[in-house]
Formats: C-alpha cells, sequence, structure tokens
C-alpha cells in the first residue's frame, strides 16, 4: 500500500471518529435539553468541518507534485484557513443561532482532543 493510500486512510478514520464524538456528545448534551444538543452539535462542527476541508485540500494538492518551497506554504495557507473557519462558526453559533455556551465550548474541546489523540491509536492498531 502506497503512503498517500495509507494517509488517505488514516484520515478518514479520524474524521470518522471526530464525527463520532460529535454525534455521542450531541446526544448525551440532548438527555438535558434538545437546544443543549444542537449547541454541542455546533461546536463540534466547528472543529469537524475545517478538518474534513482541510484534509480534502490536502488530498487535492497531494495528486500534484508541487515545487519544493510550496508545500510548507500551501500547508500555512490551509492551517490559516481551518483556524479561520472555526473562529467564524463559532461565532456564527454563539451570535446568530444563540447556542448554549457549556455545551459547545465542552463538545469543541472534545473534538478537539480527538483530533490530537485519536492519529495515535490509529496508527497503533495499524
Amino acid at each position: 500500500m502506497s503512503v498517500s493510500l495509507l494517509s488517505r486512510n488514516v484520515a478518514r478514520k479520524l474524521l470518522l471518529i471526530q464525527l463520532l464524538a460529535v454525534i455521542i456528545c450531541g446526544t448525551l448534551f440532548s438527555l438535558k435539553d434538545p437546544f443543549w444538543g444542537v449547541s454541542a452539535v455546533c461546536g463540534g462542527m466547528a472543529v469537524f468541518l475545517p478538518n474534513m476541508l482541510f484534509m480534502i485540500f490536502a488530498w487535492r494538492h497531494q495528486a500534484h507534485t508541487p515545487v519544493k518551497g510550496r508545500v510548507a506554504w500551501s500547508f500555512a495557507f490551509g492551517e490559516a484557513f481551518k483556524v479561520l473557519a472555526t473562529f467564524v462558526l463559532l461565532v456564527v453559533a454563539l451570535a446568530v443561532f444563540r447556542a448554549v455556551f457549556l455545551p459547545l465550548i465542552v463538545t469543541w474541546v472534545s473534538v478537539l482532543v480527538v483530533q490530537i489523540l485519536a492519529p495515535a491509536v490509529i496508527n497503533n492498531k495499524g
């Protein structure tokens, strides 16, 4: 199996685990109040959607053979876009949808922790 295919499979597993974390947190917070569940899903999506866009961006640029210095710039651009998109989604959830702060932030942090810890677990199992 090629390295690019292996990294693509790891990225898909990471996205799936993050989506499961969003669903689980949303379900648990829904037990208290349905709007808390919606707020939790908004917080999780503020991490999941930018990560999904970043991985699609990375896969598209992986097919091309970039010039040596452009790899770092495209990665930096992707990360900057990811941070900006996360910020915008959190502001929209809080300001427009009037999401409840506690479930939003708890789910946001939970999905970030999954993003950090899941690759180590995936790599040790695979």
